[in-house]
């Protein structure tokens, strides 16, 4: 490394050093090791840009959830000198690549067909001159949309932006539907190939943990004042139940949907209507823009939801962690009668560890 790199090294393994001295973390080895080379790519990205050079390779981080893959690249992005660096989350980035797609090109007549030219200048629209991008919590269980990010990929990696992701999956668990996972092999394979990818494991869910040390100054996140209430608990949450005259329509992305109220702030909504009906992601996130307050009663075991409801279910908890909405529950433990060993639960490892961070209803 030049000098210039070398101190910029030294200084990210400073401030990773600094920022988990805050929090009270103890880093496990497994996320020293993730910082360490975090640090190393500071360096790199560093180096004089006269100088020849090829590109710092990129890294994909993976782990259980709540293993702190988010916190490091949270961290190493605020310890990072360039402005030309994006965070992007996936139900945002695709929301909008799906909308940048519909305006440069056609729709594809099927998952395999994606209009290459469209997904390259939708990505010029979001990311300009961007030299580093993270890509949080990079999953691909909808065909269609693990065909865009495969031409995303690509088109990332023939140009000289270095890519971050974090996921819960290691590559090869990608798309892992049985029909449609051989359509994605191709972009695993250049994942495993371009990118080093990271375990980052480890026994402990921080998320169900208190920090141990000093606190940051921060606000907590509004999501965190959210709670787990059961029915009659409202009035603990200071929730008023609707009126019969409060229900309306509330216009989300490209519909409307039959909230019981809206309030300065709130709109409450019942489980029926916000997760068996036909709502989608850029529903939830038209709904995050709106309200920071989402309240959501009649929540069964999702153990007893159907598929399709406890798939969005989880999306919607997703959108209220990642965008800081308080979330308000009112109904049964949603995970209560998983069976911890089933495919089911595993699924839904994120949500219980996200829902973990609400209060739960007192005795």
């Amino acid at each position: 490394m030049t000098d210039r790199a070398e101190q910029q090294h030294q200084a990210m393994r400073e401030h990773f050093r600094r920022a988990a001295e805050r929090r009270g973390f103890t880093l496990a080895p497994a996320q020293q090791a993730a910082a360490e080379r975090l640090a190393r790519l500071a360096g790199e990205l560093a180096r004089p840009a006269w100088r020849p050079r090829r590109p710092p390779r990129h890294l994909y981080l993976w782990g259980p959830v709540g293993r702190g893959k988010s916190w490091l690249v949270d961290t190493f992005l605020e310890g990072l000198p360039t402005p030309r660096k994006r965070r992007l989350h996936f139900h945002d980035f695709f929301r909008r690549l799906h909308e940048g797609v519909a305006h440069h090109g056609s729709p594809a007549p099927d998952v395999a067909a994606v209009d290459r030219a469209a997904v390259d200048r939708a990505v010029d629209d979001l990311l300009g001159d961007c030299r580093l991008l993270v890509f949080d919590e990079f999953h691909a269980h909808d065909a269609g949309d693990a065909m865009l990010m495969a031409r995303l990929l690509r088109t990332l990696l023939e140009r000289r932006i270095t890519l971050i992701t974090t996921s819960n999956y290691p590559p090869a668990g990608l798309l892992p539907d049985p029909i449609h996972h051989h359509l994605f092999e191709p972009t695993i394979k250049l994942i495993e190939e371009r990118m080093d990818v990271l375990d980052v494991a480890g026994p402990v869910d921080f998320r169900r943990l208190a920090p141990a040390g000093p606190r940051s100054e921060a606000p907590a996140p509004r999501f965190t004042t959210g709670a787990v209430l059961r029915p009659g608990q409202e009035p603990a949450a200071g929730l008023t139940p609707p009126a019969p005259e409060e229900a309306a329509p509330v216009r989300a992305h490209l519909r409307e949907l039959p909230a019981r109220a809206v309030r300065e702030g709130l709109v409450w909504f019942s489980f029926e209507a916000l997760c068996e009906g036909r709502t989608s992601v850029p529903d939830y996130l038209a709904l995050a823009d709106r309200f920071p307050t989402l309240v959501l009663d009649g929540v069964p075991p999702l153990a007893e939801a159907g598929p399709d409801g406890r798939q969005r279910f989880a999306n919607l908890v997703d959108v209220c962690c990642d965008r800081h909405l308080r979330l308000v529950l009112i109904g049964a433990d949603p995970m209560t009668g998983l069976d911890p060993d089933s495919p089911l639960q595993r699924d839904l490892d994120r949500t219980a560890s996200r829902l973990a961070l609400l209060r739960a209803p007192r005795p």
